[in-house]
């Protein structure tokens, strides 16, 4: 048999070893049987078997002090009866238990089934609660709070094997408290899909007549309260309604009103307050004490407001509505529901409590139209120049009643607060702590909450019961021995927290000494705990279907224990914060993953090279990563290029766009143009981007900056040109601070705009400072100020370029940065003039000889005499072209750096190029023989014309 949304249940019997019985043998022999048996029964029998309990054991206690005339009693009487002769002629066993698992009654349908079962199946007064029969109907109700079914062999006794039985939570609508179980037993022959129905609707029944038993005390008190008040005023003309309470109020001062008399009615004892309104007035509620003709004590609430102006006439503001049961003369009352799902309170703690069916006719708490208060012979007094108040009947109802309607009001608060409060950030470790906040000290006194490492990296756990960290520890004090934040935690199969992460719904443990499981894992530690906390409600974090964690509500030894109304506000808590939670999640995810391919787009080192000592750093923003970048790029010469730049937006988008940018930036760079073309040609790039993104118009990236430095260590002079971008700090080697004053540019991707570069001279041992908005603009600080500060840090700082990276990020950097932030530091060095030679020679084919020569004997100064004859093979095949298709004069250059650099340069525009000579050519072999001598060459221009330089490696040497 197969029902919707359930597993199958076997059909077999029970004894011949398939089925249900051959799963609880297998998990009796402690073998796992986890995919075959449904998830309350596994977690029953795992309770079961913790508690020692044996299938074979019979006898179960028996009490003779229950209640036999109890309120679930009257309620369920009637309604037992009907389903008696229902199932006339059947072998249904109906039975009804109080909310400890003692059987109340027994009804059958047939008769003759009572005398055939054995005492402990047909007599009330016997226990069924888990912890002392093993898994049955009533007992796995009262311990799941929830329907359940369970079916022959599932039963932890085997003079039950034959049966199968639904069970019911019985709860009191008002409070949401368990009063009792509805219990059917019938053989396993006789299941059937359709007694869940019957058994639902037997249920609600009996909560009805409950819920009617409450009505039926409070038409008493409102029955006494007119009776006393008829007496009082005996002579005096009533009145059904006054404007002031009615027609011209506000629906937030009647609700306000109504609050207020709830509260006084919770207090329990004589008193007055003064309520103010929203336009001024004030209304003055009274408290009396009542008791009614049968003795049952409560409340009225009476009102006192200013009376009308002496012209102004009275009006009904209701019809008038005449309770059911009430005689005529008592229709005064008008009936105000105050809430179909009236919450429970204890302590000032909050209970949920599941929505309810009124009895037709009944009103759960009366308020009566306010009388004008009458002159003493019955007559207004209308001529008064102060007009009389008027008073009357608020509200009446029991203590009890008034502090659940408190306790309703107060969970929509919470759940209203915690609407607010969580989920602010997109930090996974923060929400959850948003959580724990909200619910101490409203719902309980502590709460942890327990995330997987996979979570708290943005990842899906796949099996949320391992890996479980401590996330959050917080509670009325910090002396509870909970484990600490970063520990590893885990939890058994008979754990609270296991089962509600297994079923997805939250568990309650009103009384964690008697909880099956609890100190079956470190029991030194759980008696700890035990000795500060007492009460357990488990709530798993789900989100979208995922697992995200669990939280632990707990309650201290001197606080109520948690109800069945504080699991359901629980579990809407984490439900809530679970959202959130994911939210943040998904967010670390995405964001690891921009930062991952951001860092994966940067540079990952420094090049070698004797030009500049290099440091960066790269800091993104805490909210979103945007496209910051730097680079370091060795060129010809032993210069240096040096690029910083900002790509508009956040997200994977500038990532990705970020790095084709900078691909494109060290194409050019490495291309030999000057800072202003190089800053030309990528801003060309940039509007061809965009024009060929087909999201360009939501998520262009016209408006990228960008700052391009080159420094010659041979010279010691800096090109700079930018595109919009702020322009760099720079350190003389006293400490003197300047913020050169460069052409600005447009931003990259506008088009038609030129760019200008400027050359600075910038001394041995000065410090080139390049770096992003994100730096120096936040909408918290003024950009003057944080120059200041980044002047006064520049100033100070005269270590290294790493130690200067660390004082501008702890100085000048915001402590959360929105934007993300790249910087990049340089010190810079000078070639030793000593490794320098030049030689100007004429544009003289007989001069390439004397070259050869001068250059070998400066090979030799320098030691590099096994360098020599490659750089003769190279220096005359470069002077000879430049002689040939330059125009002069020429110059020949050697640099001793890490490699020997040998540049010729002329004033003409001509680039050679490389090619492949054919067999019979007589020429054209001079460049194929300079690129396999040498570890690389070309060409690059100036101002007066070009230079084609060639590096030779020295490692031999």
């Amino acid at each position: 048999m197969v029902r919707a949304g359930e597993d199958p249940i076997p059909t077999g019997r029970a004894p011949g070893g398939t089925g249900p019985a051959s799963f609880r043998e297998r998990f009796l022999q402690g073998e796992p049987v986890e995919t075959g048996v449904r998830t309350s029964i596994l977690d029953s029998w795992r309770r079961c078997r913790t508690l020692g309990l044996s299938p074979d054991q019979s006898d179960l206690p028996f009490r003779e002090d229950f209640e036999p005339d109890g309120r679930i009693v009257r309620a369920a009487v009637p309604v037992l009866d009907r389903l008696q002769a229902k199932f006339a002629g059947s072998a249904m066993n109906i039975s009804v238990a109080d909310a400890s698992g003692t059987v109340l009654l027994r009804r059958f349908g047939e008769a003759s089934l009572a005398r055939l079962l054995p005492a402990i199946q047909s007599v009330p007064g016997f226990v069924f609660a888990e912890n002392v029969a093993g898994t049955n109907g009533i007992g796995l109700a009262l311990a799941e709070r929830q329907p359940i079914r369970v079916y022959g062999a599932e039963h932890f006794a085997e003079r039950s094997q034959g049966s199968a039985c639904r069970a019911l939570p019985v709860r009191d609508p008002l409070s949401g408290r368990i009063e009792g179980v509805l219990c059917f037993g019938y053989p396993r022959s006789a299941e059937d899909p359709a007694l869940d129905t019957v058994i639902r609707k037997a249920a609600e029944t009996i909560e009805r007549r409950l819920l009617g038993q409450s009505s039926s005390r409070e038409r008493a008190l409102l029955r006494a309260y007119l009776d006393s008040g008829a007496e009082a005023a005996a002579g005096f003309r009533h009145r059904t309604g006054v404007p002031e309470l009615a027609v011209e109020m506000s629906p937030r001062d009647r609700a306000i009103l109504m609050e207020k008399a709830a509260e006084l009615i919770a207090c329990a004892q004589r008193a007055c307050v003064d309520v103010p309104l929203s336009d001024g007035r004030r209304v003055t509620l009274v408290s009396r004490p009542m008791t009614s003709a049968s003795g049952v004590e409560g409340f009225a609430i009476e009102a006192v407001v200013p009376g009308p102006s002496p012209r102004e006439p009275l009006a009904s503001p209701h019809p008038v509505h005449e309770p059911l049961g009430l005689p005529a003369e008592l229709a005064v009352a008008t009936p105000l529901t105050l809430s179909g799902a009236v919450p429970d309170v204890a302590a000032g703690r909050l209970h949920v409590t599941p929505p309810s069916e009124y009895l037709p006719g009944t009103e759960q708490g009366l308020a009566v139209g306010v009388e004008r208060v009458t002159a003493g012979d019955g007559t207004t007094d209308e001529h008064s120049d102060s007009p009389p108040p008027a008073r009357g009947l608020m509200m009446v109802g029991e203590p009890h009643v008034g502090t659940y309607a408190l306790a309703a009001r107060r969970r929509l608060e919470l759940l209203s607060e915690a609407g607010v409060r969580i989920g602010t950030t997109l930090d996974v470790r923060r929400t959850a702590r948003e959580l724990a906040e909200s619910a101490v000290p409203q719902l309980a006194d502590f709460v942890t909450i327990d995330l997987p490492e996979a979570v708290l990296r943005g990842e899906e756990a796949a099996d949320p019961r391992s890996d479980l960290r401590r996330t959050v520890v917080h509670g009325i004090h910090d002396d509870c021995p909970f484990h600490p934040v970063g520990k590893q935690v885990d939890y058994g199969p008979s754990m609270p927290q296991s089962r509600c992460l297994t079923s997805g719904q939250a568990v309650l443990e009103p009384d964690l000494k008697t909880a099956a499981g609890w100190f079956a894992q470190e029991p030194e530690h759980s008696a700890q705990l035990l000795s500060h906390v007492h009460s357990l409600i488990a709530a798993p974090l789900v989100a979208r279907g995922a697992v995200l964690g669990v939280a632990g509500f707990y309650r201290a030894q001197d606080s109520p224990a948690f109800g069945d109304d504080d699991r359901s506000l629980a579990q809407e808590l984490a439900a809530r914060a679970a959202l959130s939670i994911d939210n943040a999640r998904r967010y670390t995810r995405e964001r690891a993953m921009v930062l991952a391919l951001q860092r994966s787009l940067l540079p990952h080192g420094v090049p070698d090279q004797d030009a500049v000592e290099v440091a960066h750093r790269y800091l993104p923003a805490e909210s979103d990563v945007g496209g910051d970048w730097y680079d370091v790029i060795p060129l010809s010469g032993s210069r240096i290029g040096l690029f910083v730049g900002d790509v508009v937006g956040h997200g994977m988008l500038s990532a990705a766009t970020m790095g084709r940018l900078r691909t494109a930036a060290r194409s050019f760079a490495e291309l030999d143009f000057p800072p202003d073309e190089v800053l030309t040609h990528l801003d060309k790039l940039v509007g061809r981007l965009d024009r060929e993104d087909p999201g360009a118009v939501d998520a262009g990236i016209i408006g990228a900056t960008c700052l391009y430095a080159i420094y010659d260590p041979t010279t010691q002079r800096c090109t700079m040109a930018r595109a919009a971008h702020p322009p760099p700090a720079l350190v003389r080697p006293d400490g003197t601070v300047w913020f050169p004053d460069l052409p600005a540019g447009p931003p990259l991707g506008l088009g038609g705009l030129p760019f200008e570069s400027a050359e600075l001279d910038l001394p041995e041992n000065s410090q080139l400072v390049l770096y992003t908005d994100g730096l120096i603009e936040d909408r918290h600080r003024d950009v003057d100020v944080v120059l200041d500060q980044l002047r006064a840090t520049l100033a100070r700082a005269d270590g290294t370029p790493d130690e200067t990276c660390e004082a501008i990020l702890d100085s000048v950097a915001p402590a959360h940065p929105c934007d993300d932030i790249a910087l990049l530091v340089a010190r810079t060095h000078a070639l030793d003039p000593q490794r320098i030679a030049t030689w100007d020679l004429p544009a003289d084919p007989a001069l390439v000889s004397e070259v050869r020569a001068s250059a070998t004997r400066q090979l030799a100064d320098w030691g590099l005499d096994e360098a020599a004859f490659a750089a003769e093979l190279v220096l005359s095949e470069l002077v000879t072209n430049a002689i040939r298709h330059g125009a002069g004069p020429i110059r020949v250059r050697l640099l001793h750096d890490r490699t020997l650099i040998c540049e010729v340069s002329d004033t003409s525009n001509t680039a050679p190029h490389l090619r492949r000579a054919a067999g019979t050519d007589e020429g054209g072999r001079g460049l194929f023989l300079v690129a396999q001598l040498t570890q690389s060459w070309g060409t690059r221009y100036t101002q007066q014309g070009k230079v084609i330089w060639a590096e030779c490696g020295i490692e031999a040497a």
